[in-house]
């Protein structure tokens, strides 16, 4: 089975095609606001403007007609709504010019699928960051469980909100990470655990008090080093509660080798595993839409209203036991 599967919750509009278990073709493009964050209209413009050859690309780097698809998927939620129904309303559109099913996929298990797929973990718990989400996953009962997340924004608004104060364009995690390597004293910051949940508006706040007062990249070492360990300890609690021995990465924030560091020394000391798949595919991307879409069931098209909420567990994971 061959799915094309279509990728626009935020900024990135992405186009992957999947044939069984393997990756065909995974092509993509940003949209980088002038100056601020995200816009949600002006991304939906830039994907409008993008999807038609976007298309013809991945379908060409698949070596494949356009007639060889069986599948239609698209990210159903969570995301920007104008984002999201850009994207659905061109699945529709191809799945109703191929006469082929369709297929609206969950954001973030697509994350959680595209890593359990790519790497060789089986049952783990997902740390799940990225712009707009902030989740520690897990399957139990028959759907993956929200075991903690953010009770505000996700880490990576949080990165990219204190990058604008120093300058830096979006995204800015990649440059915060890039000066927090340079960063030599730990300026202390709020440490918001509640339970098994974290938040950081508080801590993006008093960070910024500090800006102009201290050097830019000690801030950038404090604001990493503070938030990461929230997302160790969190995680780990979960692990702990869940009784699981593998720990996933997932979301683009994860990309970031000091997390990546962090969360695998916390899993080796708890004699657990460490999983986390290339970077391509822990950005936003067509292709794990697709890998996710072969594995559920096509809906019909009355029922592909995007969801802008659409929460992890409200799925019903009928391909696992």
């Amino acid at each position: 089975m061959i799915c094309l599967g279509i990728e626009g919750t935020a900024h990135t509009l992405g186009v992957g095609i999947v044939e069984d278990e393997t990756i065909l073709s995974n092509v993509s493009s940003m949209y980088v606001p002038s100056k601020g964050g995200i816009h949600p209209r002006e991304a939906a413009n830039h994907h409008v403007s993008h999807f038609i050859s976007l298309l013809k690309k991945s379908i060409e780097k698949a070596g494949i007609d356009k007639e060889d698809i069986d599948i239609i998927a698209f990210s159903q939620g969570p995301g920007l709504g104008p984002c999201l129904r850009t994207a659905a309303t061109a699945a529709r559109a191809l799945s109703l010019y191929l006469k082929k099913p369709l297929v609206g996929v969950n954001h973030c298990i697509a994350h959680l699928e595209i890593g359990r797929g790519l790497t060789d973990c089986n049952d783990p718990v997902l740390l799940y960051v990225s712009g707009g989400n902030t989740q520690v996953i897990a399957f139990m009962r028959g759907k993956y469980r929200v075991f903690g997340e953010t009770l505000d924004i996700g880490i990576g608004n949080c990165l990219d909100k204190f990058a604008r104060e120093l300058g830096i364009k979006f995204p800015g995690g990649p440059k915060i990470e890039e000066m927090a390597q340079e960063g030599k004293k730990y300026i202390p910051l709020p440490y918001s655990v509640k339970g098994m949940d974290v938040a950081f508006s508080g801590i993006l706040t008093s960070a910024l008090k500090h800006v102009g007062k201290e050097r830019k990249e000690d801030l950038c070492y404090s604001l990493q080093e503070t938030c990461f360990s929230m997302l160790a300890e969190v995680t780990e609690r979960a692990m702990a509660h869940t009784e699981k021995e593998e720990i996933l990465l997932g979301g683009g924030v994860a990309c970031n080798k000091r997390l990546q560091q962090m969360v695998k020394k916390m899993a080796e000391e708890r004699g657990a595993s460490f999983f986390c798949p290339p970077n391509e595919f822990l950005v936003d991307n067509g292709a794990m839409i697709a890998w996710t879409a072969l594995l559920m069931k096509p809906i019909p098209i009355e029922e592909s209203a995007v969801k802008q909420n659409f929460r992890t567990d409200e799925v019903e994971v009928t391909w696992r036991n």
